[in-house]
């Protein structure tokens, strides 16, 4: 491979010059400047990445660490991430938490070592040692989807309160009395905030708040399942099955199947994340949807402010109801969007 040394002596330049160059230095001249560029390019000269990290401090890679790559939610916000971070010249290292705080706390202390710019962070449910010494180090860091209590971190995520109220009016506007959630962890922020927003609507609409009606998952399919059981072979079952996130809505799917029962005929079901097979299945499912593709690039762009030393605030985007027909016959053959008071 061709070094420094050998693109300075074909170009018939210093090999500092050369090294100004490629740091974009405005000291060289744009001649020379594209007489080292031909040669690189005769070479195919690569420079150091590692190198040019040490004397640069800077990488031009972020880090981010998500809950579950096997989650499309999480699948498609690492895509829109990765997208926003090339258009902004930063290539993306992965990390996947698998919603466990020790493998989040192995690739935040990893990516710190491979010297990212920045990191974006989905936290798992606790404040570790080493996320407390993250967020006070020199490396920008960014929470993304989720928040800790006690942290001061801008973060960027979406809200389905309004998302939520919307669902279980609609809900009630079918005739839907008896409406039971499968949240997500209690220890997470998204189901703490989920759980509450759902009380919160059931209540304002009037509707009784059965404790044995929500009960706490862990965002995979068979805790969806498992509880999905719990709640049939009640005295007095739920006429609907919300879910918390989209896997938990599968494992649904498959108890409610597995007993010959028929969606929304014998039990409605509705889920927390919209996904693209969900308006495959028979029937499609109606679904809250969270803004991930904005979510990815706003994230992008707010840790590219704290990598540049600008201001960065918090950003709180809101999540919309998709109608479908998985809860009943709303005398639409497509899917409609619903927001505010009906």
């Amino acid at each position: 491979m061709a070094s420094i040394k050998d693109v300075a002596q074909r170009a018939g330049v210093s090999v500092a010059t050369v090294s100004r160059v490629l740091n974009a230095s405005p000291s060289v001249t744009e001649r020379t400047r594209a007489r080292v560029q031909a040669v690189m390019d005769e070479l195919g000269y690569r420079p150091n990445a590692v190198a040019r990290s040490l004397r640069t401090d800077a990488t031009n890679t972020i880090g981010l660490i998500i809950g579950d790559i096997l989650n499309p939610f999480f699948t498609e916000l690492a895509r829109a991430v990765d997208d926003e971070a090339r258009a902004a010249g930063y290539s993306v290292l992965i990390g996947n938490a698998d919603e466990r705080p020790e493998q989040q706390d192995h690739y935040v202390g990893t990516l710190l070592e491979q010297r990212v710019d920045g990191l974006l962070l989905c936290p798992t449910a606790e404040i570790t040692p080493l996320v407390e010494d993250a967020v006070r180090g020199s490396r920008p860091l960014v929470f993304l989807d989720r928040t800790l209590a006690g942290l001061d971190v801008p973060s960027v995520r979406a809200d389905g309160s309004a998302a939520i109220r919307d669902l279980v009016r609609h809900l009630r506007a079918l005739g839907h009395r008896r409406i039971a959630f499968i949240s997500g962890p209690a220890l997470l922020s998204t189901g703490r905030e989920r759980t509450a927003a759902f009380v919160s609507a059931l209540t304002e609409c009037g509707l009784p708040v059965r404790p044995e009606y929500v009960e706490a998952g862990d965002f995979q399919a068979a805790s969806g399942r498992s509880i999905t059981a719990r709640l049939l072979d009640l005295p007095e079952p739920p006429e609907v099955i919300f879910t918390g996130d989209n896997l938990m809505a599968l494992g649904a799917l498959d108890e409610i199947r597995a007993r010959g029962l028929r969606v929304p005929a014998d039990v409605a079901l509705a889920s927390y994340d919209d996904v693209p097979w969900f308006t495959h299945l028979d029937p499609p499912m109606t679904a809250i949807s969270q803004p991930v593709q904005e979510l990815g690039r706003l994230a992008v762009r707010a840790l590219v402010d704290r990598i540049g030393d600008r201001p960065v605030r918090s950003v709180v985007l809101p999540a919309r109801l998709v109608v479908r027909r998985s809860c009943g016959e709303t005398g639409e053959t497509g899917e409609s969007e619903r927001s505010g008071p009906e």
